[in-house]
Parts: structure tokens; C-alpha cells; sequence
């Protein structure tokens, strides 16, 4: 985490990045989650909503050097919104099959023609209501990573956590995005430390990890970076 972004890659989610801060059209967004804290309207400019919305560039290091470590093969997004994070994690690991589920059709077109225009492959985008796509999309499928950043209430973060408990293996780590976004959320990544089945956490404000490593003792640390 302390190491240096590859200057390669970085450069990579930046130019990719500036595609959207470029784009002035306005789309209208559907929102299944807790809403947004800036937006008034849900008609709006996909070059603010990436300002004021999207993955911040110190968030999307850490996801580039987390996913550059530990290289998974198979990775699941809850919440594409435009892209962005599904971005960083393909940059981090090009050969990466990526699943990522978005709510709203809009904003996942904006995001699918993102992809194609970097031709970044093997990124499938499937539109709809996570409670009917996520228990589809882990049944009988086991994933290297989990990234977590579509519902930011209490309620919904548990029941997608508890769902794709049953997608695991002994090596695969989740990232929750937005643990201190609000009491609610802090609550939910208490109630995941304290799951039987979760190991290790870190807390990195920005992102909690965790691992599920049987042989490890259970332990939780907080990282400053």
C-alpha cells in the first residue's frame, strides 16, 4: 500500500478518467441506494457526477495497488456506476474476468461504452435490481474479489455481504467502499468484523478489506495511508 503507483498504469486510469470529466452529456440516473448527499435531481452531468460521485484518485490507487497484488482472476463489482472503479481494477490486472452489477441502465450505457472504448475486455455488465442479479450472478460461482460500492445502508451492505458468503474460497478478499460514510454503514462493518466466517479486516477509513483465511487468527487492524 505504501509502495509507488506503476506510473504506467496510473496513467492509464487518468487518461481514462478524463474521458468522462469530457463528457457534458446529461443522463438520468436511477438510484436504489441511499441516494446522493450533493445531487438534488436525478437528471444529471456525467462529467459532475464523476466530480462529485465518482472513485476518488486516492481511492483508485489503493484499488490499483490492492488489485495489482494480489492479481484475481475473478472479480465482482457491486455498483458499476460510469465505470471508474471497474476501471482501475482491469488496469491493476488486464487479464481479470470482471462481473459488475449497476442498478441503473443509464449510467451502466455510459459505463459499457467506457469499456469498449478502452478495449477492456471480459467485463460483463449486468443491469438490474442487485436483490434479483447478485444471487444469480454468485450461485454456484466462486470469486478471487469482491468490491462493495452500491447500496450505502446498513440493511442492503449486510444482506449483499451475506450473499456472497456462499461465492468464497479460503483466499478470497472483499473491499467494502465508504465504511464511515454514515452511522449506518459504520454499523454494517462492525456487524462484518464480527461475522464468524471473516478472519482479518483493515481499516483503511477510505476502504475496509477483508480475508477469510482459515488458518489465520482472527485480527483487526487500522492502516493509516
Amino acid at each position: 500500500m505504501y509502495k509507488k503507483t506503476v506510473k504506467k498504469k496510473w496513467h492509464k486510469f487518468i487518461y481514462t478518467k478524463q474521458q468522462l470529466l469530457d463528457n457534458k452529456k446529461s443522463i438520468k440516473v436511477t438510484d436504489f441506494g441511499a441516494g446522493s448527499k450533493v445531487f438534488k435531481s436525478n437528471c444529471r452531468e456525467v462529467s459532475k457526477i464523476i466530480k462529485i460521485a465518482g472513485i476518488s484518485n486516492k481511492k483508485a490507487k489503493l484499488l490499483i495497488k490492492i488489485t495489482s497484488y494480489f492479481k484475481p482472476k475473478s472479480s465482482l463489482e457491486i455498483g458499476t456506476s460510469l465505470g471508474l472503479g471497474t476501471t482501475a481494477i482491469k488496469i491493476a490486472n488486464e487479464n481479470s474476468n470482471i462481473v459488475t452489477l449497476e442498478g441503473c441502465p443509464e449510467t451502466s450505457k455510459v459505463a459499457s461504452k467506457l469499456f469498449t472504448n478502452n478495449n477492456f475486455n471480459n467485463i460483463d455488465v449486468i443491469v438490474g435490481d442487485f436483490q434479483k442479479t447478485l444471487p444469480k450472478i454468485v450461485q454456484n460461482k466462486q470469486y478471487d474479489f469482491i468490491y462493495f460500492d452500491g447500496n450505502h445502508t446498513k440493511k442492503a451492505t449486510l444482506d449483499y455481504f451475506k450473499t456472497c458468503l456462499g461465492s468464497i474460497h479460503n483466499d478470497s478478499y472483499f473491499i467494502f467502499d465508504d465504511i464511515y460514510w454514515s452511522k449506518e454503514m459504520h454499523e454494517a462493518w462492525q456487524e462484518i468484523k464480527n461475522n464468524a466466517a471473516v478472519k482479518v479486516t483493515v481499516d483503511l477509513f477510505y476502504f475496509g478489506i477483508v480475508f477469510f483465511r482459515k488458518e489465520q487468527e482472527k485480527e483487526h487492524f487500522k492502516i493509516r495511508v
